[in-house]
């Protein structure tokens, strides 16, 4: 294994093995740390946790466990993932986990670059973009766990780290490799650069420019750049893995309360049948995830959709009823709950919106590993697991209006 990877929640982990895997790498994404050696065709081995909401220290545990992993499998660059929207409160864990990773691997020069112009994420003098609205008024002032209410990274970041913040701005980045790389070379003690992007180009002159660097951070984007560097060394073998779907229905479990996936649902709710879970019902055990599934089980339609995802007014009318942190963990259990009855009722095809709600799906169905298939669009890959199900993870804000109907398509084919 080439490049090791610890991505914070499963649809990013998914979304840079999606990133990885078109640049050429043999890519296996991990659910949680592996308890055994990697295969030894992997060259980028990507641990997912479910770490993006907890407590500084404890997602310091949990990645360095699986920096170590990666680490035994021989890996000599390592990359934390995190939300191409930069998400964490004041208090989140990104600086403390960065700090932990750096100072294990002896790192002093560490980027920091989110941005992922395919998804209209850049980053331009330190302030985090998503199109042309600055971070936090793009919708994402309103995540119900997470709420960026910031969009100058440099500033967000320094709430949670007391290592020294700096900047490499686009005037730096657009003259090249060696100027971005001189500036990380001048570093005397542990520097963390918040870094501009706002084209493909300019994060393959980061990747470029990180060749050396031991360990670096950012969203899935930056991982554009970073198979070119194996490729020089003649590391990595380019032939693609062979991707067949299967046949049968799919179900869409959506969680997320993002702008995007609103208007996918939205869009799906018109050809499709679809169920809403009510959080009261839901709440007060009055609905059953075994009642949605024997609702699924009765539709002719082969793509039913199962959702929570609402308004951010109705979720916080919800979360003010419920509290935010129940209300979260009970739905996410019963989305999880739903996918194991799905799985056991014979269903292979599951497609997860938002990326707590995926990651409480995978780790109900116990999944250990993922293979990558195809894109379905920008940041989200068509998945195989260990286990023979076929799944999509999205993160919340990407896909297409269509993105339900085509992802189950490409999951058939």
């Amino acid at each position: 294994m080439l490049l090791g990877c610890i991505g914070d929640d499963f649809t990013g982990s998914s979304d840079l093995a999606n990133t990885l895997a078109k640049g050429g790498m043999r890519v296996t994404q991990y659910c949680g740390v592996p308890t055994g050696p990697a295969d030894k065709e992997v060259d980028a081995g990507i641990v997912a946790l479910k770490s993006r909401a907890l407590p500084a220290s404890e997602a310091i545990a949990q990645s360095l466990e699986a920096l170590k992993w990666l680490k035994d499998q021989g890996c000599t660059q390592f990359f934390f993932k995190y939300c191409s929207t930069f998400d964490s409160t004041e208090l989140g864990n990104i600086g403390p986990v960065s700090d932990a990773i750096a100072d294990y691997l002896g790192a002093r020069a560490v980027i920091f670059c989110p941005a992922f112009p395919g998804t209209g994420r850049t980053v331009f003098q330190g302030h985090l973009f998503v199109n042309d609205r600055l971070l936090h008024e793009s919708g994402m002032q309103n995540h119900p766990i997470n709420p960026m209410t910031d969009a100058d990274i440099r500033r967000w970041l320094r709430h949670q780290t007391a290592t020294m913040v700096e900047h490499i701005p686009f005037s730096t980045v657009s003259k090249g490799v060696e100027y971005v790389r001189r500036q990380l070379e001048q570093v005397k003690q542990k520097t963390f650069f918040v870094v501009d992007a706002v084209s493909d180009r300019d994060l393959h002159v980061l990747g470029q420019a990180c060749a050396q660097e031991v360990f670096i951070t950012g969203g899935s984007g930056i991982g554009l750049g970073l198979p070119d560097n194996f490729r020089k060394q003649g590391a990595i073998d380019e032939t693609p893995a062979p991707w067949q779907g299967i046949e049968g229905k799919s179900v869409m479990l959506s969680g997320s309360c993002s702008i995007a996936t609103l208007e996918q649902v939205e869009f799906h709710k018109k050809s499709h049948a679809f169920f809403e879970l009510d959080p009261k019902l839901v709440m007060d055990n009055t609905l059953s995830p075994s009642d949605v599934v024997q609702w699924v089980l009765e539709q002719d339609d082969d793509m039913p959709l199962i959702y929570s995802s609402a308004e951010a007014g109705d979720v916080r009318q919800s979360q003010d009823i419920h509290g935010v942190a129940p209300l979260s963990e009970t739905l996410e259990n019963f989305f999880g709950e739903c996918a194991k009855l799905l799985c056991d009722a014979g269903i292979t095809k599951v497609i997860v919106a938002g990326g707590e709600t995926s990651g409480a799906v995978v780790t109900a169905l116990g999944i250990k590993s993922f293979s990558i298939g195809p894109e379905i669009d920008p940041g989200v890959p068509a998945l195989k697991t260990n286990t023979g199900l076929f799944m999509a993870l999205k993160s919340g804000n990407f896909g297409a209006p269509n993105f339900f109907e085509k992802s189950s398509r490409l999951l058939t084919s």
